[in-house]
Parts: C-alpha cells; structure tokens; sequence
C-alpha cells in the first residue's frame, strides 16, 4: 500500500505533467498556427502581386485596343496628314512611347519622327503580321540597345498593313516589374520566347535562383505571362517565426496556469475519491467483536478498504485523513451505511449482534446523520443493533446533541471509540451518554508493561465500570492481553489474536469455525484502520 506523502507527490507529478504538457502542446500550436497563417498570407501576397501586375499590362494593352480603330483609320493616309493625330493619340494613351504607321510593309509615317521610309522587317523580323502581334524586343533605332514592347495591329488580310505601338516599357517596369522584397526577389514578363527583367535586358534565356519558389501566370486576353520567384511563403514565415515567440510563450504559460487551476480539483485525491465512490471501487471488510467470557461473536465493526485501479491497494490512513480534510468523510460514511444495509445478510438476524458503524462527530451536525440513517437503515428495518461509533479525536464540539437524543430514542447505541487518545474532558461522558467505551489499541498493547498507558488502562476499566458503560477493547493480540482484560472486567474484545479484519463475504465461514478469517486480501496485506 502506498502511503499519503507518495500518492499526494505521484498526483503532483501528473499535474505538473499535465500543465507543462498543456503549455508546451499550447506554444507547438501557436507557433505552428502563426506559421500556417504567415505562410498562407505570404501566399496571398504573392498571387496578389502576381494578379495585379497581369491586370495593370492587361488595362496598358486594352487602352491601345481601345483606341485601335482610331489608328487604323488613318493607315494609307499620308504622313503630313496623319502625324498631327498620331501625336495626339500618344499623348492621350500615356502609355505609348510612339506610334508607327506601316504600308505594303514599309514604315511611312512616325509619331516620333514623322516621314520615314524603313522596311518594318528590318526593324522586327516577324513583322508584319495578318494577326495581332505582342512583341517583346530590343529598340532598334530610338533608344537603341533598350527593351520595347510591340502591339501591332494589322489593317488588311495579307498583314502588309498596319499599326505599330511601341509601349512605354521603362514606365510599365517601374510600374509593375519592381519585386517587393524580400517577399518577391524576381518578377519577369515573358513574351514569346523572350522575357525582361526588373532592370535588364531583354533575353531569351530565362533562369531562376536555385531553391527559390516560383509562380507563374498568364493573362487570360493577350499573349504574355508574369513569372514570379522569392524565399517561398514557407521560408519567409519560418524566418519571421521569432518575432510570434513572445506572444506564443505568453499564450503557452497563460493556458499552462489556466490548466494548473482547471486540474486542481479533477486531479487531486479528492476527485480520485469522488471516482472510487462512483466506480464502486470501496469495500466493507469487518472485524469480529467477541466476548471475553465465552469467546462467542457478538458483533463487527464495519471497516472500508479501497482497491484503486489505478493505484491498488490504499490505506485507510491515506485516504479517511484526506477525506476528513476535504470533506468527503460524510459521504464515505454514507457509502458505508448503504452498504451495510445491501449486505446485511451476511450476518446473523439477531437484535444481539451488534454492528458497529465509524461516523465523524461533523456528521451529526443539522442531523445529517439522522437523515442518512432514516434513508437507509431505518426504512429497511434490520433487526441487527446498530451503534455509532464517535472517534474522540474528532472535534466533539461538532456534535448535536439533540440529534444524539434522538439516536438514542431510536434504540442506536453510542460508542466512543479510540477513548483516552483524545483531548476531550470527562465531561463528555456526561454529555453524551455513550452505551460503549472502545480502549484504544495503544493502551491494549501496553498491558504487562511498565508503561504509563498500562496504568491508564486500568482508569478507563474502572472509569467505565463506575460509569456502566460497556467497555470493548481494541486491539488484542495476545492471550496474556485476553486473559487481563477478562479479568478485569472487560467484557467485549477486539483483535488479531480472535479474527483479522475480512470482506463481509467471508464472514459467514469464519462465524461457522470452517476456516480461520483471510489474512490477505488478493495477495495484498490488509491493516486494521477503521473507518473515522
């Protein structure tokens, strides 16, 4: 059997695990929730940007097809004609850095430099086109070396004809290439095969840092794609995953307290009681009382022991101290009381025998006691003498007296038990009438000693003598005890040397002489500890 100290510490343990375990689980998963949250907004970010940069060349683009009908009206036009107007349209589309109009292939007519006469294939070899063509390339001949975007527009079904819009490409970049670090390292247009840099060149050779994620996607009205790279949302939340320490470890240790408080109640021994009652994890045992004169039993005082499953064997002076402390004595002894009575079979159906029942003086305040007897004795009427057993070191004071008058009425015998270990006066005895005197175990064994509780042995035998209170003694283990006890007038005896304490199951045997009473119960050692 474990002891308190042990039990109290293991129950500590588990709830210092419970806690930390509570406060670590608790920073695990905010941390890991700050992660998955940062990851998936750096996420949102990036197909944010992406979205907003194919939607701004998108607008750029759609602003020139806007006004194309415009353009390819004045091809064939001559140039001294339509100058003045491709002026206007560049300064109202912003966007273009010129306009070119193209005939039978040759460029006639410039926003920029007016007459010309240039073969359009010189300038873009895949030019011209019978379809609408997005260009991504190298400027020939106004800023030469630097990147342009083309929109050619053509105007007849060879394709010979057309409008040729050079797009503002150092705007557009500035506008919508700039990466936003260091979310976004890298943010490339693709046209064709070509593809340009956030302050590059024009390549067709198009890599990406090793390690890096990337996304891509491309516009759903013209052909070209925006690609985008950087760390990778993943990365970037993991390195920003220290700046959420403090307000994780915050989190953590508030819940880890909030589970200190939670389990202070559940994990104690006094919800391991609470469980053991409602589980049916206690068991009567009882203890012989037999007479000292002609060894017959006249009684048994009823004992609780409790198999815990989930800590075996526990001592009664574990958990009735326990019990006492939190509170829970009363219902304990309720347990005891409604027990009792399921199994009072076991015992002989006389107005004689005598069944002893422990009880705390706190359960007879505001006559609890008599309502629990009234319940559960009372209303199945056994024939058997009940008597109440008060522990003297009890606090006596709690005692109602009218509640003891009206035990006594009811014919229930008052026994004082562990007498003479207390610190109660004799007035007590005055007070409260008992029928029994029970001589603590420590006095019995002192008999044939020259210890002073021998001496007090023989006051309480005569105390109770002069007092006609019956005397039982507690605690005999010897013949020479027996044979003392007898002679002096003890008339009820108590002890090892008659019967141990056994499951009320195994009583009837012992009661008939076939077997002595169990010494053990399930291979476990049972002490003597009463009920208190």
């Amino acid at each position: 059997m474990q002891n308190a100290q042990t039990i109290i510490k293991d129950y500590r343990r588990k709830r210092v695990i419970v806690c930390v375990t509570v406060a670590l689980v608790t920073l695990v998963l905010t941390l890991g929730i700050r992660f998955i949250s940062q990851r998936n907004l750096n996420q949102e970010r990036i197909e944010d940007f992406t979205r907003h940069t194919v939607r701004s060349l998108d607008k750029v683009l759609l602003s020139l097809e806007n006004r194309r009908e415009v353009l390819q009206a004045l091809v064939g036009e001559p140039c001294q004609q339509a100058h003045l107007v491709l002026r206007k349209q560049a300064a109202i589309l912003q966007t273009v850095r010129s306009i070119a109009l193209v005939k039978d292939g040759i460029l006639y007519c410039s926003s920029v430099f007016g007459s010309r006469d240039v073969p359009v294939r010189e300038l873009q070899p895949v030019l011209p086109s019978s379809e609408p063509t997005l260009i991504l390339s190298t400027d020939p001949w106004l800023l030469k070396g630097s990147p342009i975007l083309i929109q050619w527009y053509p105007t007849s079904s060879e394709g010979n004809d057309g409008v040729m819009e050079i797009v503002n490409i150092d705007l557009i970049t500035k506008m919508i290439l700039e990466p936003q670090r260091p979310l976004i390292t890298d943010v490339v247009l693709t046209v064709g095969d070509n593809a340009l840099r956030y302050g590059q060149q024009v390549t067709n050779s198009l890599t990406f840092e090793e390690g890096d994620s990337l996304l891509q996607q491309a516009s759903a009205h013209y052909p070209f794609s925006i690609s985008v790279s950087g760390p990778g949302p993943g990365r970037m939340a993991l390195m920003n995953l220290p700046t959420q320490l403090p307000l994780a470890l915050m989190l953590s240790l508030l819940l880890g307290y909030i589970a200190w408080l939670a389990t202070a109640r559940r994990m104690s021994f006094t919800w391991e009681i609470n469980m053991g009652l409602a589980a049916g994890e206690f068991e009567l045992f009882c203890q012989p009382l037999v007479n000292a004169r002609s060894k017959e039993c006249v009684g048994v005082e009823i004992l609780l022991r409790w198999n815990n499953p989930r800590q075996g064997w526990i001592s009664p002076d574990v958990f009735i101290p326990l019990a006492e402390e939190h509170n829970l004595i009363v219902p304990l002894t309720r347990y005891v009381i409604g027990e009792t009575v399921r199994q009072i079979g076991y015992f002989p159906a006389s107005p004689a025998f005598h069944i002893g029942i422990n009880v705390a003086a706190s359960h007879l305040r505001h006559a609890t006691l008599l309502q629990d007897l009234n319940r559960a004795w009372f209303s199945a009427s056994p024939v058997q003498q009940l008597v109440i057993e008060l522990t003297e070191r009890d606090a006596l004071l709690d005692v109602d007296y009218r509640v003891v008058r009206e035990l006594h009425r009811k014919g229930v015998k008052l026994a004082i038990d562990d007498f003479g270990t207390g610190n109660s006066s004799l007035s007590w005895l005055e007070k409260l009438h008992p029928d029994v005197l029970k001589i603590d175990k420590s006095f019995t064994t002192a008999i044939g000693t020259d210890a002073v509780n021998s001496t007090v042995t023989d006051i309480i035998i005569a105390l109770g003598q002069r007092l006609n209170i019956e005397l039982v003694a507690e605690g005999v283990e010897t013949e020479e005890q027996s044979q003392y006890l007898r002679r002096h007038g003890v008339t009820i005896l108590q002890g090892f040397y008659f019967a141990r304490p056994m499951p009320l199951r195994d009583f009837p045997v012992w009661l008939a002489g076939s077997t002595p009473p169990p010494a053990h119960h399930n291979g476990h050692i049972v002490p003597l500890m009463p009920l208190r």
